[in-house]
């Protein structure tokens, strides 16, 4: 699902026969994205369109909507920055192109370098996510904190316990 935004060796006719290239609007509508972020995306180095047309229109393939998709998700859902996006992207990609090298490689000491290589990337991607992880559960305890304080006023105007014991004095 994943490419390598950077390759210069994207193939647009190794897709699916009979896909169909679609321009940036359609892009836009089937992803729900701008096309300005398309664009910056683009810009960005973490989508290369397809072709282009004779006019010099953008065309996007099916698997540049499962990018965008993708990169949507890591964005909006998981709240990766674009650049931790793009590591992710690459490290995919590299991963691709060395399980490629060492099926290719005969010699014992290059497919042990291919697979420490490989075993960098996945601990730099573990890295990422642990450290995602980390900023979620201080951000989660953080929100229980108010969540509870705000509790605490509800049962003082209910009747209840004093949401701030130092208050007892000031009344």
């Amino acid at each position: 699902m994943v490419r390598n935004p950077a390759s210069a060796s994207r193939n647009p006719a190794a897709d699916p026969p009979g896909s169909r290239l679609l321009r940036i609007q359609e892009v836009a509508a089937e992803t729900g994205l701008t096309p300005r972020s398309i664009r910056y995306y683009e810009e960005f180095g973490l989508l290369r369109p397809a072709a282009r047309s004779q006019g010099d229109y953008r065309l996007y393939d099916t698997s540049d909507l499962e990018r965008l998709r993708f990169i949507r998700e890591l964005r909006d859902d998981a709240g990766f920055s674009l650049a931790e996006i793009g590591l992710l992207l690459e490290d995919e990609a590299a991963r691709i192109r060395d399980a490629e090298r060492f099926r290719a490689a005969g010699d014992v000491e290059e497919r042990k370098a291919i697979l420490r290589g490989l075993l960098e990337r996945v601990d730099r991607q573990v890295t990422t996510l642990e450290e995602k992880t980390t900023r979620l559960r201080a951000m989660i305890g953080e929100a229980n904190g108010r969540r509870e304080h705000l509790r605490g006023h509800l049962d003082e105007l209910e009747g209840g316990r004093l949401a701030h014991e130092g208050q007892v004095a000031a009344r």
